[in-house]
C-alpha cells in the first residue's frame, strides 16, 4: 500500500468485481486496484463443491449477517450468507448457472428507458465470457467462439473496447453438467412432467419453464469461482493491476467541486492495522454487493437524509433510494420421507458412507462431494392463471432443519419452491456510523397478500407433483409442512415457519430514469448526483430476475466494463 493513486478503484473482489478487474486492467495504460475485505480464496472448502456447507456460517468466508425478525416469518430471523472471500458469493454459492427470463430484461429496459437492457441486447454479454460445455450456438458462448460485439475501427489498440472487435469470447466462465444423478430425483422429474411441467434441456434461452438438472459453474468436478475465471492467472500477471485483500472500505471520499457538484475521488481503507486513503483519477466502482455497497454509501453520507442524521452520519448527498427496494427469493422447503431408495441422509450418516463419498470424489471427482446444494430444477406456474412461470423448484436428495444443521436420520428429499417475482420489498440500513458494525437487513418476506397467495398455491403444486405415479414406488410421506394444513391461511403461515432465503438479495441501489426519485443509479450505473462513482453489482437490478442471480450479475459487470471504457475513451 505504497503508491496510492489509481485510475480505477474497484471495491469488492466478488462476482462483479473480479470480472471488472479483468476487463479494465486489460488496458495497460490504466492502473487498477481491486479491494477485497476478505482473504484470498485459498481455503480448500471453497473449491470442493459441497464445501458450501463449511463456508456458510464460517467467518473465514462469510460476513455472518442475520436478518431482522420478520412478521411474515412469524418473528423468525434468518442467517444471511454473503461471501467475504476473494470471489465473493461465487466462492460459497450454489454454483447454479441461471439467467432468468427474457421478460426480466425487457422490464429493466422499460423501467430505465434504456433499450440496452433488453434481452436481445443483454444476451451477447452473457455469451461474451461464457464457456459452455456444449459449445457455442445461438444462446451460448464457448472457448474460442467469436464475439458478436464489434467496436469502432478508430479506437486505439490496447484499449478494452478495441479488444471487442473480433474478440475471441468464452473460455472464462465455465458451465458444465453435474457429475451425479439420483433415482429419486429422476422420478421427481418424471412426476413433474406428469403434473404438466414440460421437460427442457436448457433453462437459459429466455423462457425457463420446464424441469431438468441444473447446469453448474464447475470445472472437472471443482467449483469454478470468479477469482479463478477472471483474476488468475490473467490479472496477476499484469503490472498495472493490484489486489489488496483483507482491505475493508470504511467510506468513500467525496469532494465538492468548484461548481458545487459532488465527485468521488477515492476511498478510505482499513488495512487491519491502519486507515489508508486511496485516490482514483477516473472512477470508484462499488461492487460490494446488495448489502455491502449500501453500507458503504450510507456511511459515506449518501442515502436517505433522515436515516443518516439519526446515525450521526453527515449528509453528503440525500439519495432516498439507497437501501430501499430489497428483493429476495424465499424458498419454502417441503420435506418428504421416502422409502426404497438412497438419499444423502442415509449415505452421509455413517462413517462408511462418508468414507465412500470421499473416496469417490478423490478418484473420480464425482458423487455427493461434487454436488451443488440443489441438483434438479423446475420452473412452472403457481396456478394456471399466471401468464408465465412464476415459481422455481430446487430439489435435493436430502433433508435437514436448516443449512448448517445435521441431516435427518431418515431417507428424505426436499422440494424447495420460491416465488420468482415477489411483490414484498425490504431494506438495508446502517445501525451505527461504524464500518465494523453490520447493517440492519430486513427483507420483509411475505408482506403482501399476493406473495402469501403464491406461497400457498406453490405448496399445492408441490403436493400435486408428489402425488404423481412416478413417485409412488418411493411412498413419499409429507414431513413438512404436513398434510393437515390445507387452507390458504394455514399454508401461508406454515410457509413462514419453514421458509428460508436462497441468498438472492438484489435491488438496494436500483437503476432507473433520471426523474425517478428512488433510483440510485442511472441506466449506465452511475450514481445520481455524484460524479466518478458507479455501482456494479446485483443491487442495481430494479426487479429481481426469475431465477438465480449470480450469472445476471456477471452480465451486468460485462456491460458496465464496456461503458466505463467508453467514458474513458470519450474523455481522452
Amino acid at each position: 500500500m505504497n503508491d496510492n493513486t489509481f485510475d480505477y478503484i474497484i471495491v469488492g473482489g466478488g462476482t462483479a468485481g473480479s470480472l471488472l478487474a479483468n476487463r479494465l486492467s486489460a488496458d495497460a495504460s490504466r492502473r487498477v486496484l481491486l479491494l477485497e475485505a476478505g482473504k484470498k480464496d485459498d481455503y480448500h472448502w471453497v473449491h470442493i463443491p459441497v464445501g458450501y456447507l463449511y463456508c456458510i456460517g464460517n467467518p473465514r468466508t462469510d460476513w455472518l449477517y442475520q436478518t431482522e425478525p420478520a412478521e411474515g416469518l412469524n418473528g423468525r430471523s434468518l442467517r444471511y450468507p454473503r461471501g467475504k472471500v476473494l470471489g465473493g458469493c461465487s466462492s460459497i454459492n450454489g454454483m447454479i448457472y441461471m439467467r432468468g427470463q427474457s421478460r426480466d430484461y425487457d422490464q429493466w429496459a422499460q423501467i430505465t428507458g434504456n433499450d440496452e437492457w433488453r434481452w436481445d441486447q443483454t444476451l451477447p454479454y452473457f455469451k461474451l465470457h461464457e464457456d459452455h460445455y456444449k459449445g457455442a450456438n445461438e444462446f451460448h458462448g464457448a472457448k474460442g467462439s467469436k464475439s458478436e460485439l464489434l467496436a469502432p475501427n478508430d479506437l486505439p489498440k490496447g484499449s478494452y473496447l478495441h479488444t471487442l472487435r473480433g474478440r475471441v469470447a468464452g473460455g472464462e466462465w465455465r458451465i458444465e453438467k453435474q457429475r451425479l444423478r439420483w433415482d429419486v430425483l429422476d422420478a421427481f422429474a418424471q412426476a413433474a412432467q406428469q403434473a404438466g411441467i414440460p421437460a427442457t434441456d436448457d433453462f437459459n434461452r429466455g423462457d425457463n419453464e420446464g424441469v431438468s438438472y441444473f447446469e453448474v459453474n464447475q470445472k472437472n468436478g471443482w467449483r469454478w469461482n470468479t477469482a479463478k475465471a477472471f483474476l488468475r492467472p490473467t490479472c496477476y500477471a499484469r503490472p498495472n493491476f493490484e489486489l489488496w485483500n483483507k482491505a475493508q472500505v470504511a467510506k468513500l471520499i467525496i469532494e465538492t467541486q468548484a461548481d458545487g457538484s459532488k465527485r468521488c475521488t477515492g476511498v478510505q481503507v482499513w488495512s487491519g492495522v491502519e486507515m489508508v486513503e486511496v485516490k482514483a483519477t477516473r472512477e470508484v466502482i462499488l461492487s460490494a454487493g446488495s448489502i455491502g455497497s449500501v453500507q458503504i454509501l450510507q456511511l459515506s453520507g449518501i442515502g436517505p437524509a433522515d436515516l443518516l442524521k439519526s446515525k450521526g452520519v453527515e449528509v453528503t448527498h440525500d439519495l432516498p433510494g439507497v437501501g430501499a427496494n430489497l428483493q429476495d427469493h424465499l424458498q419454502i422447503r417441503s420435506v418428504y420421507k421416502v422409502k426404497g431408495t438412497k438419499t444423502l441422509n442415509t449415505m452421509a450418516n455413517s462413517l462408511l458412507g462418508k468414507a465412500m463419498i470421499g473416496l469417490e470424489f478423490a478418484m473420480k471427482r464425482t458423487g455427493p462431494m461434487s454436488m451443488a446444494p440443489s441438483q434438479l430444477g423446475a420452473f412452472t406456474k403457481s396456478d394456471p392463471s399466471q401468464p408465465h412461470a412464476n415459481i422455481q423448484y430446487h430439489v435435493q436428495p436430502l433433508s435437514l432443519d436448516a443449512f448448517g444443521e445435521p441431516l435427518h436420520s431418515f431417507p428424505a428429499i426436499t422440494a424447495s419452491v420460491c416465488n420468482l417475482n415477489p411483490t414484498s420489498r425490504g431494506s438495508v440500513q446502517i445501525k451505527t456510523s461504524r464500518f465494523e458494525d453490520a447493517p440492519a437487513i430486513a427483507p420483509n418476506y411475505l408482506a403482501t397478500d399476493a406473495d402469501r397467495k403464491v406461497a400457498a398455491d406453490s405448496l399445492r403444486v408441490t403436493r400435486s407433483i408428489m402425488e404423481q405415479p412416478a413417485m409412488k414406488p418411493f411412498q413419499p410421506e409429507e414431513f413438512k409442512p404436513g398434510v393437515q394444513y390445507q387452507t390458504d391461511e394455514e399454508l401461508a403461515k406454515l410457509a413462514g415457519d419453514i421458509a428460508s432465503t436462497i441468498f438472492h438479495p438484489v435491488g438496494t441501489t436500483r437503476m432507473g430514469r433520471d426523474d425517478d426519485p428512488m433510483a440510485v443509479v442511472n441506466a449506465r450505473l452511475q450514481v445520481r448526483g455524484v460524479a466518478g462513482l458507479r455501482v456494479v453489482d446485483a443491487g442495481v437490478m430494479p426487479t429481481i430476475t426469475s431465477g438465480n442471480t449470480n450469472s445476471p450479475t456477471l452480465m451486468i459487470a460485462e456491460k458496465a466494463a464496456q461503458w466505463i471504457a467508453q467514458d474513458a475513451e470519450a474523455a481522452a
